[in-house]
């Protein structure tokens, strides 16, 4: 069973709003690829184990939680390495940090 998440909204760093209107540039997602989206602010890194074209809907691990500064979290609120969960397409966000300078 997976984990129900309410993703963050990707705003300005949403994977389909800059495809979507280029689909050239857009990967097909398969089994083994890592998606990233956010969570409570935090950047979440999802292994792909099955992907479900109907709904547009990833199906996977997470495999990292990472801060805005890249420093990388075992868990945090109801969220941890190891647990399955759904990622939405229209979730899925590119991975922004702060610089360290």
């Amino acid at each position: 069973m997976h984990r129900h998440i309410e993703w963050d909204d990707p705003g300005s760093a949403s994977v389909s709003k800059l495809f979507a209107n280029d689909h050239h540039g857009h990967a097909r997602i398969g089994n083994g690829d890592i998606l990233s989206a956010r969570y409570r602010g935090k950047i979440v890194r999802v292994e792909v184990e099955a992907y479900r074209e109907e709904d547009a809907v990833s199906i996977g691990k997470v495999v990292a939680i990472l801060d805005a500064k890249g420093n990388r979290l075992k868990g945090m609120d109801k969220l941890d390495i190891g647990d399955i969960v759904r990622l939405p397409d229209d979730k899925r966000a590119f991975e922004k940090r702060e610089d360290n300078d």
